[in-house]
């Protein structure tokens, strides 16, 4: 048997990793810079990490929901203190695209309505109804077709104000466009949809699964804007590496029995992973160095040549280039040995270190990317 070939693989092969670096199989050391996909968000390996996992395992590693697992209370109030959504109940799951399958459920649930509203650029997983919220053909298979997604202009207050009805049973909106190439809603944006939500009587959904977990320089990045969804999924940054999700659901969404359920989510290696992580943000101020270290990154930048334009809040940072980045992309890679990311604007490098990046990393990226800009500009 073969692996399903779906994948445009890089010729590395990493067997090591430890805070924001990566070794492959030849002892070759590489800053990393993405994450893989801004999932690693406390560091490689980091030591607290290791311990509660492995301590974790040495006691029991599964059983499914049938049973109590006072952990996963532990994790809620944990992850209700550091959010500041204390009154919020939490669902378990074990992926982004989980987590957003169950929001619009629970907002079909609550409303008794089918249409959902998303946006253009956005992403929101791969699964049946999460692609069919998601802006990008090319992954919809027929079967994920349907009606009752509606697609609007982002940031375009007069087009959602134009398409909204009775019949709308949830907004969907990322926190920040990850995919798409780091785009952040206006803080009127996100407060116009909320205000839209409560006279239609539909569900607000803020898809925090890139933006969330202190990323943004604040635990989830619709709290610039002061607003409150009625719904949060997250996931990436949650579990370190770990697959685990969570629905965090207002108190005015009310629960019942087999409403949902999942056989992985919640187990006790995926919690003990997601406590490790709040533990770490916590103690050592992730969500502070974030912003502090965003902001220093961002600085670093002006005035490069070659450079558009720079989104940017915390350590979700978007470079749109002049051309597209791949060539940049690659080259950071194989001379420089440093892991960035793309999105589906071509222009735009994506960059998402872990949270605890020092500035001497972010020095080592901006002078290798300063260097490759300068030649890429020269030719």
């Amino acid at each position: 048997m073969k692996l399903f070939d779906v994948y445009p693989l890089f010729n590395i092969t990493p067997v090591k990793a430890k805070g924001s670096y990566l070794w492959d199989e030849k002892g070759q050391k590489y800053l990393d810079l993405y994450g893989g996909h801004a999932v690693i968000s406390i560091g490689h390996s980091h030591p607290h990490y290791v311990a509660k996992l492995t301590n974790q395992l040495n006691e029991i590693g599964f059983y499914s929901n049938s049973v109590q697992i006072p952990m996963q209370q532990q994790l809620a109030t944990l992850l209700g203190q550091a959010s500041g959504y204390d009154d919020y109940n939490l669902f378990l799951c074990n992926s982004g695209a989980e987590a957003n399958e169950n929001a619009i459920k629970l907002a079909s649930f609550h409303t008794g309505k089918k249409k959902i509203i998303s946006f253009s650029k956005s992403f929101h997983g791969r699964t049946s109804m999460a692609v069919a919220a998601t802006d990008d053909k090319s992954i919809v298979a027929p079967v994920n077709e349907t009606e009752n997604i509606i697609f609007l202009p982002f940031n375009d207050e007069k087009a959602l104000e134009n398409a909204f009805d009775e019949q709308i049973a949830a907004v969907i909106i990322e926190g920040i466009q990850g995919v798409g190439g780091v785009n952040i809603p206006t803080e009127s944006f996100l407060q116009k949809i909320k205000q839209l939500c409560q006279q239609f009587g539909a569900i607000m959904i803020c898809d925090e699964i890139q933006s969330g977990y202190g990323r943004s320089g604040k635990f989830f990045a619709h709290q610039f804007a002061n607003v409150r969804p009625d719904i949060i999924t997250t996931a990436k940054g949650m579990g370190n590496g770990f697959p685990v999700a969570g629905v965090l659901i207002s108190p005015e969404i009310k629960a019942k029995h087999s409403m949902l359920g999942t056989t992985f989510g919640g187990n006790y290696l995926a919690v003990a992973a997601a406590i490790a992580v709040l533990e770490v943000i916590k103690s050592e101020n992730l969500v502070e160095n974030a912003a502090k270290i965003g902001d220093y990154l961002v600085s670093q930048l002006q005035g490069i040549e070659g450079i558009k334009e720079i989104r940017a809040l915390g350590l979700m940072v978007g470079i749109e280039l002049d051309t597209p980045c791949a060539n940049v992309r690659n080259t950071l890679l194989k001379e420089h040995f440093i892991f960035t990311g793309s999105a589906s604007n071509k222009n735009t490098l994506r960059i998402l270190p872990a949270l605890n990046v020092t500035t001497a990393e972010i020095d080592i990226f901006v002078e290798a990317f300063k260097q490759v800009m300068i030649t890429e500009f020269e030719h």
